[in-house]
C-alpha cells in the first residue's frame, strides 16, 4: 500500500514542473512584456496617424520653338477623283500613271455609238422645227398683208365682212402655227441638249492639269455612274499640314519662314513658309492646325511625302 501511493506522488511531483516549463515557454516566445507593448503603442499610432507626404505636382516642360520640330504629309493644292458620269463600257484608255495631263484632256472614252445616234437625231428634229418656223412665219407675212389690204377694201366697202373675217382667220392661224413651231423647237433644243451632254459624258477628261496619281480603268471594263477610274493631283503649289503645340504656337504665326526635310532625301532642305494658323485650338490635344506652303518647290518633292518641319532659323 505504501508503495502506491508514493507512485502517485512521484507523478504529480513530475506532472507540475511540465506545465510550468509549458508556460515558462509560452512566455518566452513573447519576449515583449505588456508593459513594453503598452508603451510602443503610442509610438505606433503616432507614425500611422502622421499625413502622407504629397506628391511633387509635375511641371510643364517649356519648350524651345528653335529648337520644336514636327511632322506633316505634302498635300497639293488640287487634288480629285475622277468617276464616270453614266453606266456605259470603256472602249479607251488614253493615259497610265505618271502621265501629265492638262485641263480638259481626254483620259478614257466610253462606247458612245447609241448616244451619237440619238444626239443626231434630236438634232435633225431641232432642224425640222426650225424650218417649219421660217416656213409659218413667211406664211405670218404673208397672211398679215393680205389682212391690211382686206382692211382698206372693208373700209371701202369692196369686201363684205365675212370675206374680211375669213382674212382675219387666216392670220390668226399662221400666228398659232409660228407659236406652236416654236414651242416644238424649244422642246427639241432641251432633248438635243440632252443627248448631248450625255453624249459629253462619254468622255472622261482631267478636270485640271496636273499628274496622273492612280488609274484603274481598263479596256472593255463595264462601270457605273460614280465609279472612280482616276485621281488626279496637281504637282503645285504644295502644301504641307501639321499641328504644334499651345506651349509653341505664339512662334508659328503667319509668313514665318520653315526649314522643310524628308527622310527620303536626308540632304533636300526644302524652304517654306507659313501659310495659314487655326484660330481654334484643340481641346482635346492641346494643340492648334498649321498650313505650310513649299515655296519653289524640288521636283524631288511629291504629294504624300512625309515632311520634317522646322523653324527655319
Amino acid at each position: 500500500m505504501k508503495r502506491r501511493s508514493i507512485r502517485r506522488e512521484l507523478v504529480i511531483v513530475v506532472a507540475v514542473p511540465l506545465a510550468v516549463a509549458a508556460s515558462i515557454a509560452i512566455l518566452g516566445c513573447n519576449s515583449r512584456t505588456p508593459s513594453a507593448v503598452a508603451a510602443a503603442s503610442p509610438e505606433t499610432s503616432a507614425v500611422s496617424a502622421a499625413p502622407p507626404a504629397s506628391a511633387p505636382v509635375p511641371q510643364p516642360v517649356a519648350l524651345d520653338p528653335k529648337l520644336y520640330s514636327t511632322t506633316g504629309p505634302l498635300v497639293a493644292e488640287q487634288q480629285a477623283d475622277v468617276a464616270a458620269e453614266r453606266d456605259g463600257r470603256v472602249v479607251a484608255v488614253t493615259v497610265q500613271i505618271g502621265d501629265h495631263v492638262q485641263t480638259g484632256q481626254l483620259l478614257a472614252q466610253l462606247d458612245d455609238r447609241a448616244l451619237r445616234a440619238a444626239c443626231d437625231a434630236k438634232a435633225a428634229r431641232v432642224a425640222s422645227a426650225q424650218a417649219s418656223v421660217r416656213e409659218w412665219e413667211a406664211e405670218e407675212l404673208s397672211a398679215r398683208a393680205s389682212l391690211r389690204r382686206a382692211d382698206s377694201m372693208r373700209a371701202d366697202k369692196i369686201i363684205s365682212e365675212e370675206d374680211w373675217e375669213h382674212v382675219k382667220y387666216r392670220v390668226d392661224e399662221t400666228v398659232a402655227e409660228v407659236a406652236r413651231y416654236r414651242s416644238e423647237e424649244t422642246a427639241a433644243e432641251a432633248d438635243s441638249k440632252t443627248a448631248s451632254l450625255q453624249l459629253e459624258q462619254s468622255r472622261i477628261v482631267a478636270p485640271f492639269s496636273g499628274v496622273v496619281g492612280r488609274s484603274s480603268a481598263l479596256a472593255a471594263q463595264e462601270v457605273k455612274t460614280g465609279d472612280v477610274l482616276f485621281w488626279i493631283t496637281a504637282e503645285a503649289p504644295l502644301h504641307v499640314l501639321f499641328t504644334v503645340p499651345e506651349s509653341v504656337m505664339a512662334a508659328f504665326t503667319t509668313g514665318k519662314p520653315l526649314d522643310l526635310t524628308t527622310a527620303d532625301y536626308p540632304s533636300l532642305h526644302q524652304r517654306g513658309r507659313i501659310l495659314r494658323v487655326s484660330p481654334v485650338i484643340d481641346p482635346a490635344s492641346g494643340s492648334v492646325q498649321v498650313i505650310g506652303e513649299a515655296v519653289h518647290p524640288s521636283p524631288l518633292l511629291k504629294p504624300g511625302m512625309q515632311m520634317q518641319v522646322h523653324l527655319a532659323p
